[in-house]
């Protein structure tokens, strides 16, 4: 991180604003600001009984707080206010953060320190005010102008020439199965000189709005990389523990030879994001090659523990976690007649949301998905649903609210899928309705949930959330099509 001072001029000036305005301003930001200094341990020299500032002060007052502010932001660093307003409720003030974005960018001569805060700030503000229907799909810049315009104002979106280096690496983004293929790019330092080499012209609404969607956007797919590679983790810590695994070989992340599947599990449970600190991209890189190798590891352990069953990793019988998921007893009861894959079951018009539910459920339960997969398919009538690694982990070993609305999610939409499959060959589309019905309804009630994610600030959830919401939305708007 580049931490010297050299000084940026805006490409055009902020509006100056009034003194009440100001104070205003000081209002908004001030709870941050003594957040700040207690974790920093800088000496606040207001009494505790004068922290609640009155709307209208007096001169000596306004000046005292002001000098203090400013003294402030020339000590904090982009990674000390990152930390802070991750980790409290202050993240979740939009008054709060807008007034402290506005404070920066009112700057008449701006550091590369003032331009890191407000790049960081940008983003926090775009993730705490995106509505659900957009925090999932492939944001474009007039999401990002839309979000932002209470900050921004008005922003032409019209995009620039010198910002399309940012937009190359989103189209890239989209082409990532997994956080090993990611780590290969250099896409962290290559918008870092895009920022760097952009000077003032950083500063041109339209041009943040492009750092502001690029930013948003690479986070979001390190997020959704990152907790695929956990479920798989944690998911197969749960086989080997049941087959009576209980140490595993983990140096080259670090552990020891013979670490306790207790203590690596727990690892995986309180696994924390790599941008809490002051990091590089260097950095970012060996936590997530930790994550990375701690999951070859894993896979390594069940490898051997199926080569010692005997049985072929294709055909062996389902994990014990898999078997420890508790199906719903109709379920359980149908197992053993699970379809042969070469037979091409009929198309069932009149298919239920419970039928689907447990065809899903039996197939995954009878045959468990190959390790080191992202995506798992099964079949409902003529279609192929595929699923991903959350989906799977929330029908075969997990009981929560969050893994009922993945459920919901996967079965509405291999319904859709199924009947707009039997739509297309048979031209019957007596199921089509059912399943549009269906999918409507479940699609209201997934937004809702995905934005009290968001709330509770259960960004795992709400990140698996929305995307298999997304995809539900993908099926529906091709069903309404036909």
């Amino acid at each position: 991180m580049n931490k010297t001072t050299t000084t940026l001029n805006p490409a055009s000036a902020r509006p100056e604003v009034s003194l009440q305005e100001q104070w205003a301003e000081f209002r908004s930001v001030f709870p941050i600001y003594l957040a700040l200094a207690k974790e920093l341990e800088i000496a606040i020299p207001f009494p505790q009984e004068t922290r609640n500032l009155p709307e209208k002060p007096p001169l000596e007052l306004f000046k005292q707080v002001q000098n203090w502010l400013d003294s402030l932001d020339s000590r904090v660093l982009v990674h000390q206010l990152r930390h802070l307003l991750q980790q409290t409720t202050l993240n979740a003030s939009e008054s709060g953060l807008r007034a402290l974005i506005q404070r920066h960018l009112r700057k008449p001569s701006k550091t590369n320190i003032d331009r890191d805060k407000i790049d960081f700030l940008l983003v926090q503000y775009f993730a705490l005010c995106a509505p659900a229907k957009i925090y999932h799909k492939q944001i474009e810049l007039e999401d990002t102008a839309a979000v932002m315009k209470p900050v921004l104002g008005e922003t032409d979106t019209t995009p620039l020439s010198w910002c399309e280096p940012l937009e190359k690496m989103i189209t890239g983004l989209r082409g990532f199965r997994s956080l090993r293929d990611m780590l290969k790019t250099n896409f962290i330092a290559e918008g870092r000189k895009v920022k760097e080499a952009a000077g003032g012209m950083f500063y041109d609404s339209s041009a943040l709005i492009s750092f502001i969607r690029f930013n948003f956007l690479l986070r979001r797919t390190l997020i959704e990389l990152m907790h695929a590679d956990l479920i798989a983790i944690r998911t197969g810590l749960q086989q080997l523990e049941a087959a009576g695994t209980r140490t595993l070989d983990c140096r080259q992340s670090g552990f020891a030879a013979s670490e306790p599947v207790a203590k690596i599990r727990q690892f995986a449970d309180e696994w924390k994001q790599p941008f809490q600190k002051d990091y590089t991209e260097r950095a970012v890189n060996e936590t997530f090659d930790k994550l990375l190798n701690l999951r070859t590891a894993v896979e390594k352990s069940l490898q051997q523990v199926a080569a010692k069953s005997g049985a072929p990793a294709a055909s062996r019988a389902p994990a014990p976690a898999a078997k420890s998921a508790a199906p719903p007893p109709e379920v359980a009861a149908k197992q053993a007649k699970v379809p042969e894959p070469a037979t091409e079951p009929e198309p069932d018009p009149g298919l239920d949301f419970e039928t689907c539910l447990e065809q899903i459920w039996e197939q995954l339960i009878a045959t468990p998905p190959m390790r080191g997969r992202s995506m798992t398919t099964v079949k409902i009538g003529r279609a192929r649903i595929l699923m991903s690694s959350w989906e799977v982990t929330a029908f075969v070993s997990e009981d929560s609210s969050a893994a009922d609305d993945l459920r919901r999610a996967v079965v509405a939409r291999a319904m859709l899928t199924a009947a707009i499959e039997a739509a297309k060959e048979t031209g019957n589309a007596t199921g089509l309705d059912r399943a549009l019905s269906v999918a409507r309804v479940e699609v209201s009630r997934l937004q809702e949930r995905v934005d009290v994610a968001k709330q509770a600030k259960d960004t795992e959830a709400a990140v698996n959330l929305g995307i298999s919401t997304k995809r539900l939305l993908s099926a529906l708007d091709e069903a309404e099509k036909l």
